[in-house]
């Protein structure tokens, strides 16, 4: 077990043969798992808010490194409680990336285990002979580091994984123990992508997200989780600009007027940032046009979860 609270690493790789595989980062929601994904990939890829149940979609992160290159999956957080249809197949993604992947690791907050980690854990468990890590996620914010030696000897007593990585994914420290960790129990063989490419997804779905993450930083209270994203076309004009028409479905009128703000202001500020986000990403000019639009019970209809992209 990697006891170094200091992120200070002794791991070494058992050969020099190339290595490839998927790694779900798996975890209850709001401990950081797409903060590391996007530290581990070094590309802001998966939105990020202080917000639990950000991450809705299954997001791919490659990494490619001289000997290997590991496919990180992020997953929603795995909660309890959520009655609704989107609720029940945020779940369902989370259980399935476990089934299709070489590796788990889960991800905790430093000091903290909950029922929801145990539902991780146990999730985990099910799929016999599956490696497993264990993150121990925002170590940084610990006054007390010796206090975290006798908090993992009895969550290994009771959930043992294969081994313990401490790390601050804001931070970034702590990361290079927990990737040739991984690099080194994954199967050997070539690299499935390209050394250049960074996701599976779409240009179309990261735009989609860009938007719905403006709406998880700037809306108050419950609104967020009552919105979604569709993305009604995205094509690259001739003059290189690449233009981009979005919806915001939201379940009420009320929502809608919160959505679009006194003049229109709140809808604006969405779209520029959004669209600068984008502009970042894609690498070139983005012309963004929303809209907003009412579907009451969106969240709990199947068929529209789908076409929204819920997996």
């Amino acid at each position: 077990m990697n006891n170094d609270t200091d992120f200070e690493d002794n791991d070494t790789l058992v050969d020099d043969d190339f290595r490839c595989g998927y790694v779900a980062l798996l975890g209850r929601p709001n401990v950081g798992k797409s903060t590391l994904l996007n530290a581990l990939i070094g590309v802001r890829l998966s939105i990020v808010s202080h917000r639990p149940q950000t991450t809705r979609h299954r997001i791919l992160g490659i990494s490619t490194k001289p000997n290997g290159q590991i496919l990180y999956v992020d997953t929603p957080g795995l909660h309890r409680g959520g009655k609704r249809a989107m609720n029940r197949s945020l779940n369902r993604a989370a259980r399935a990336a476990v089934m299709e992947v070489d590796l788990a690791v889960q991800v905790i907050e430093a000091g903290k285990w909950t029922d929801e980690d145990s539902a991780m854990y146990q999730a985990v468990a099910e799929q016999k002979g599956l490696p497993r890590l264990l993150a121990i996620n925002k170590v940084d914010l610990q006054k007390d580091k010796g206090a975290m030696l006798p908090f993992v000897a009895g969550l290994m007593e009771k959930h043992p994984f294969d081994d313990v990585y401490y790390v601050s994914a804001l931070k970034s420290k702590g990361l290079d123990g927990l990737e040739k960790g991984i690099l080194k129990r994954l199967p050997e063989q070539p690299a499935i992508y390209g050394e250049d490419e960074i996701t599976d997804r779409s240009e179309r779905f990261l735009a989609g997200e860009m938007v719905r993450e403006q709406l998880m930083l700037r809306l108050d209270q419950e609104l967020p989780y009552a919105t979604t994203v569709e993305i009604e076309g995205f094509q690259d004009r001739p003059d290189g600009v690449a233009e981009v028409h979005a919806v915001i479905w939201v379940e009420r009128d009320g929502q809608k007027a919160i959505v679009i703000g006194a003049g229109g202001a709140q809808l604006k500020a969405i779209g520029t940032s959004a669209r600068r986000a984008m502009e970042t990403m894609f690498e070139r000019k983005v012309f963004l046009k929303l809209w907003v639009k009412v579907r009451e019970g969106w969240a709990d209809d199947e068929n529209l979860l789908k076409r929204f992209g819920y997996e």
